[in-house]
């Protein structure tokens, strides 16, 4: 059975700017690091200047040469826009001036982005397995897992990813995904965790 593996982070840690840090930069290489014994086939990214500078700061940390290609349905972006019955109070101000044709938009980037990186294998034209990595951020990570797990829609929300943290979803042919781990930051030290989310205890 061919296998095709999608490893997906989320860009180092940025500025108001949307450039790199310094810790940024710092998780990035540990990710690079991290992967440095996986076959990797291709590096995606979006073409947010800090998922195209993740991208190739991990493309320098390899021994071998891995094309780097840029990919608009990536980009930072909200996948599904919930109806106000679906929406959980705590977002409805999130969405607050959202009209149909920004949700119809959003919809279609989140289901060319599935239909691209989400599909199963086709062992007679591609045998062998394949391995890509995503850097993306942390809407489209949310709608990935969400897909992976057959979830409604709505259930992209409150799905979060940490800078640099990893997802990995394994894509075979006749079986559902299979959601293999999320957001695991175990190549960072404590003190480059959880950068992303908001200040609180973590354990």
């Amino acid at each position: 059975m061919t296998i095709r593996y999608a490893y997906i982070a989320r860009h180092g840690d940025a500025d108001a700017f949307g450039d790199l840090t310094d810790a940024g930069r710092e998780q990035v290489g540990l990710l690079g690091e991290r992967l440095e014994h996986i076959p990797l086939d291709v590096i995606w990214h979006s073409p947010l200047p800090r998922a195209v500078d993740s991208a190739h700061e991990i493309a320098r940390h390899r021994r071998s040469r891995t094309s780097v290609i840029e990919s608009e349905e990536l980009v930072d972006n909200v996948p599904y826009v919930p109806a106000p019955s679906e929406t959980p109070p705590s977002w409805i101000p999130f969405f607050d001036g959202w009209d149909t044709g920004d949700a119809t938009s959003g919809g279609e980037v989140a289901e060319a982005m599935i239909e691209r990186f989400a599909t199963t294998p086709d062992s007679a034209k591609s045998p062998n397995n394949t391995h890509e990595l995503l850097i993306t951020h942390a809407y489209p990570i949310a709608w990935f897992v969400r897909h992976a797990l057959g979830a409604p829609p709505v259930r992209w929300l409150g799905i979060d990813s940490a800078n640099t943290a990893l997802t990995v979803i394994e894509y075979r042919t006749g079986l559902p995904p299979s959601l293999v781990m999320f957001n695991d930051m175990s190549h960072l030290p404590k003190q480059l965790q959880w950068t992303g989310f908001p200040v609180s205890i973590r354990p």
